[in-house]
């Protein structure tokens, strides 16, 4: 326990000296702060375009809108920030022998991927939990007494879906050798999922719907019934990752 709090805190600490936790932190709040900002000035922004005899037409944003922008932002651009910043996290300390001198002093490679894998969770759920405050406090400041259907249970699964993407990243970096082998290879997972979310009868089943669905949760057009298949499947997949994670990397020639 006392080495794996260590070693926890030794990643905190570098995600700070590296700027890592310091940028995705940073992203997540531009994404809190513009995402209601956007949805309030869209109709002005249009209407700028409107020329002589062209009228464009533009309904009144409602909160709606404003959470429809942060579920885009947070589940395109902030998702691939939080993948791109932390691809190279086993490839970096071992091309730099540091990781191999802390496991030859007698650290677990398990408590490696325990602690690496919990503390990019926290730092997942720190800069998403600031971003939809952020969001949250805008959001009824610029759309008053405006009530949004399934609201938590849509935030819990897009924070859910990057949890599985974190322990899609943690086996594909005890599996491979760079960053840019983790990358593809987490990529290459989530197209996967996009391909077989063309099939109708597999979306319900597929953990992107927890991604793709949150708009039709906050509208009502689905209920949170219609993903307890994909939350099932994602919390699966998730112990399956970490599972596959840990038997791979204490096989793993360094």
């Amino acid at each position: 326990m006392n080495t794996y709090g260590a070693f926890a805190r030794k990643e905190l600490l570098e995600g700070v000296r590296t700027y890592k936790t310091i940028i995705l932190v940073a992203v997540f709040l531009i994404f809190g702060i513009t995402s209601p900002l956007f949805a309030k000035l869209t109709p002005e922004i249009l209407s700028s375009f409107a020329t002589e005899g062209v009228i464009i037409s533009v309904p009144e944003p409602t909160a709606l809108d404003s959470w429809a922008q942060f579920f885009k932002n947070v589940s395109q651009m902030g998702l691939i920030v939080l993948v791109v910043l932390h691809s190279g996290i086993l490839a970096q300390e071992i091309s730099r022998g540091t990781l191999i001198n802390m496991l030859t002093k007698g650290l677990s490679r398990s408590t490696v991927i325990w602690a690496k894998y919990s503390m990019t969770l926290a730092v997942w759920s720190i800069a998403y939990a600031l971003c939809l405050l952020v969001t949250l406090g805008y959001t009824v400041y610029l759309f008053p007494d405006e009530a949004v259907q399934n609201l938590p249970f849509a935030l819990f699964a897009l924070w859910l879906f990057g949890a599985l993407l974190i322990s899609i990243l943690m086996l594909a970096a005890a599996a491979t050798k760079s960053n840019y082998s983790c990358l593809l290879a987490t990529g290459s997972a989530v197209a996967i999922m996009m391909a077989t979310n063309i099939a109708p009868d597999a979306h319900a089943f597929n953990p992107l719907s927890l991604a793709m669905d949150s708009t039709a949760l906050t509208t009502g057009a689905s209920a949170p019934s219609d993903l307890m298949p994909a939350i099932a499947i994602t919390l699966c997949c998730s112990c399956a990752c970490i599972t596959g994670a840990l038997i791979i990397f204490r096989k793993r020639q360094l």
